[in-house]
């Protein structure tokens, strides 16, 4: 029942309002504004206005009988589901015409502080759901799970995506247009190179997410600052381009080329520092690292 209120409410009734509906589809019968709020808990100081914004919004109707007593019979779920969705594509409908003649040109480009989890990954399902050319994404398996639905639906309306996955991704290969594995070096090397699981989303070359993960915690940032979007996918565009190097020339070739010379050598003296770096601002069981990683 707290779930059926809960939806209701995010598609535009009260609290009270839902639980009256709930009450009139559970009785099997017509209600007056007494019963109502007997069974519903709404307080009967309130019932009868709450049963009026019902029947304004066609949500429930007045059986007028005799002595000008009143009951309430509500409109049939589905009839109700049906014309909340005709109600909702309008609106979007309007807003998708209306809108963006009222946005103004930024004046700049802030970044958004994302500091949860779950925060983080609804934001990134924002970005993945605007998508309408291209989109890049590095991410793990544990976030693929929750995105691949929207990711998928990128797909199938047209998007160019190219997904880097770390880890096997035999589960994500129907899910995306373009998804390479990242083998070289393992994703544990990684993680211990990072401390968490990076998450990078970039949509039509317009707006990036990104954000680590571990444990349950998160941090991330979002911007639309074209400096910011440019380095995030020329990062995924070379981290693929390495994994389609190693996968041609064969990953052991490539990893003693990779540990020997005294180029990338130097490139890579400063591995493990992000994870010190995070874990010196509260990410938490970041591991420690040092400078052996193949990565």
């Amino acid at each position: 029942m707290r779930n059926v209120v809960e939806q209701l409410q995010r598609l535009g009734m009260s609290g009270y309002e839902a639980k009256a509906y709930l009450t009139l589809v559970g009785a099997g019968q017509p209600l007056n504004g007494y019963e109502v709020a007997k069974r519903s808990g709404v307080p009967r100081s309130t019932v009868y206005e709450t049963l009026s914004k019902l029947v304004a919004k066609g949500a429930a109707y007045e059986l007028h009988g005799a002595e000008a007593a009143v009951d309430y019979l509500p409109l049939p779920p589905q009839s109700l589901l049906e014309r909340m969705r005709r109600d909702f594509n309008d609106s979007m409908e309007s807003l998708q015409a209306s809108l963006p003649k009222v946005v103004a040109p930024p004046k700049a480009h802030p970044i958004h502080n994302l500091k949860d989890a779950e925060g983080l990954l609804i934001r990134a399902e924002d970005v993945v759901a605007a998508s309408r050319a291209d989109l890049f994404l590095s991410i793990w398996p544990e976030e693929m799970r929750r995105l691949s639905p929207l990711i998928k639906r990128a797909v199938e309306r047209g998007v160019d995506t190219s997904v880097m996955h770390f880890g096997p991704a035999e589960d994500a290969e129907d899910t995306v247009g373009h998804l390479y594995e990242h083998r070289f070096s393992a994703p544990d090397a990684a993680m211990e190179n990072l401390g968490c699981r990076l998450l990078v989303v970039v949509s039509d070359q317009r707006e990036v997410l990104v954000g680590g993960l571990r444990n349950g915690s998160g941090w991330g940032i979002y911007t639309q600052d074209p400096a910011m979007v440019l380095m995030a996918v020329e990062y995924i565009r070379h981290e693929i381009a390495l994994q389609i190097v190693a996968g041609r020339i064969g990953h052991e070739s490539l990893r003693e080329f990779w540990t020997s010379d005294p180029e990338l050598t130097r490139l890579r003296a400063g591995h493990g520092h992000p994870t010190s770096l995070l874990h010196a601002t509260g990410m938490p069981d970041s591991p420690r690292s040092g400078d052996e990683s193949p990565d």
